[in-house]
């Protein structure tokens, strides 16, 4: 490069931050292949798994806690209604979802993510994969569920809720059912959506609405098969042909 080229750019950048694309080693550019297997993967996988029920709840409850029991009766529950269930494939509430859709003699996924402190894979999913990259296996969490029901959990399950009802608010996804399980334990949270997010103007009042709170699991299942969506032949009709 010459001294009149050099002068283009400003003082403060320099020649590798200008040029980003020919700063891209072959390393970042097989990343991308990676990724696009991971889909690839997981929609071949997954597509005739439609309708299912997608569960989140935290990893640290054991067997003998309400939460733990009360996601393998939903989970249960559901199977027999005809619902596969999808979990993050890991211990505590997504164990109990799975397990409760197995002995139910159900579709019970499990979509595990790669840490590294290794989260082991629970021995419930007749479905199992795994995922190095989180965005990925959001979207598959996403894909195939009528429905999200979010029994206690940690930062994974809020966020697994805000991303439905933030994809069901701008309409990028069609509305379904969004259940919080566990008045007591939720309700802090619902309290703060309303006395900080909506009188701050942050929300409207609709949005509150795209949610339900529920303690009972025949509510949960009875609120599941009355409003979740109904398009199988749409879903079945993108699974590729064997």
């Amino acid at each position: 490069m010459d001294n009149k080229s050099k002068k283009i750019l400003p003082n403060h950048v320099n020649e590798k931050e200008q040029y980003v694309l020919s700063g891209l080693s072959v390393t970042e550019s097989w990343r991308l292949f990676r990724i696009l297997a991971e889909f690839v993967d997981g929609f071949e996988a997954l597509c005739k798994v439609y309708p299912a029920v997608t569960v989140f709840g935290s990893a640290r409850v054991d067997p003998q806690s309400n939460a733990y029991q009360t996601a393998e009766t939903i989970a249960r529950g559901l199977s027999k209604a005809g619902y596969s269930i999808v979990t993050g494939g890991g211990p505590g509430v997504m164990e109990a979802a799975n397990k409760g859709a197995a002995e139910a003699g159900g579709v019970s996924v499990g979509l595990n993510i790669k840490l590294p402190h290794e989260q082991q894979p629970n021995p419930y999913s007749n479905i199992s994969l795994g995922f190095r990259y989180f965005f990925v296996r959001k979207v598959m969490l996403i894909r195939y569920a009528v429905a999200f029901v979010c029994l206690p959990g940690g930062y994974g399950t809020l966020d697994e809720f805000s991303e439905a009802i933030t994809l069901i608010q701008t309409r990028k996804i069609k509305p379904f059912p969004v259940i919080l399980v566990g008045s007591d334990y939720w309700k802090g949270f619902v309290q703060w959506l309303d006395k900080a997010m909506l009188r701050n103007g942050m929300i409207r009042p609709e949005d509150l609405e795209l949610f339900h709170v529920l303690d009972d699991p025949d509510q949960v299942i009875d609120t599941i098969k009355r409003l979740a969506p109904q398009e199988m032949a749409e879903v079945a009709a993108t699974c590729p042909v064997k």
